[in-house]
């Protein structure tokens, strides 16, 4: 496997280095990126066993090895502090929070770059990555795994969860229109299975926040 996911990353580095747009050089839909990145911490730690779901809940089982002060950690202590509360909560707390720590640990792995300046008084923040070609081969191969030709058996996992979080993240990077992901609403469906109940919640996290905006906006 040539992403990035097989040289160490997790799947929520991947999906922060997912949301580039190398186009515009840029990243994409920075107001949803909190949601995603939590969602995939969410996931990681679902399919390693440290978390289950309980009647739509998120329950803690056992402590993950995470590095301290890691938003993998982060959402670990959150929801062993807890009781069982619904993964659509999880996934909308703290997630602006989410994006600085993921930012901060590839920044400090050298895989992005963080320029920041100041423009007429306000800060403005600039990040790119330092390895396009990585962000160009995942998303090569996530948007292959949404579009099908490989049966969704034989897909890696890492890819399988990235394609159903990015998607029900209507993510661009990799799902240009939503037509298309009706048009493709049974694979999908296939593809999000080990993640379910977090899929779900990123979903219609992004629509809440999507509408409210819009709501606002008017």
């Amino acid at each position: 496997m040539e992403t990035q996911v097989k040289q160490g990353e997790s799947l929520t580095r991947s999906a922060f280095l997912l949301a580039f747009d190398l186009r515009k050089e840029k990243l994409t839909q920075r107001g949803d990126l909190g949601y995603l990145l939590r969602a995939a911490t969410l996931a990681e730690l679902l399919l390693a066993g440290n978390l289950a779901d309980e009647s739509g809940k998120a329950r803690a089982l056992t402590a993950p090895a995470a590095e301290p002060g890691s938003l993998r950690a982060v959402v670990w202590e959150q929801i062993s502090n807890s009781p069982p509360r619904s993964w659509r909560r999880w996934v909308q707390k703290h997630n602006g929070k989410a994006v600085r720590l993921v930012r901060d640990e590839l920044a400090a792995a050298r895989m992005i770059n963080v320029e920041r300046r100041r423009i007429l008084l306000f800060p403005v923040e600039r990040i790119t990555p330092r390895k396009a070609y990585l962000s160009r081969r995942l998303a090569e191969r996530v948007g292959q795994a949404i579009r099908g030709g490989q049966p969704v058996g034989l897909l890696d996992e890492d890819v399988r969860v990235l394609a159903a979080l990015a998607t029900a993240a209507r993510l661009k990077t990799v799902v240009p229109s939503w037509r298309e992901a009706r048009l493709r609403r049974d694979r999908i469906q296939q593809l999000s299975a080990p993640v379910e109940p977090i899929a779900t919640a990123l979903r219609k996290s992004v629509e809440q926040a999507r509408a409210a905006a819009a709501s606002g906006g008017g």
